[in-house]
């Protein structure tokens, strides 16, 4: 299966920059303590701004470019 038309790159492009405001969270806000779950590694925040920013991008696609709906 091959993915076609702009959507997948939008999500990817989503992620790559999620992941780059997570990392930059994590750097210049983070936590201190070590006590926060999320933004105490880098990896962690990383991840989840991947996770969040993906998450935003397929919010705003068109409905036509999602998967399982027939263009007319």
């Amino acid at each position: 299966m091959m993915f076609k038309g702009p959507g997948i790159w939008l999500i990817g492009l989503g992620i790559v920059l999620g992941a780059v405001a997570g990392w930059l969270y994590w750097s210049h806000v983070g936590c201190s303590t070590g006590s926060c779950a999320i933004t105490s590694n880098p990896v962690g925040s990383t991840l989840y701004g991947a996770l969040l920013g993906g998450l935003l991008v397929d919010t705003f696609r068109p409905s036509s470019t999602r998967a399982g709906k027939d263009p007319k």
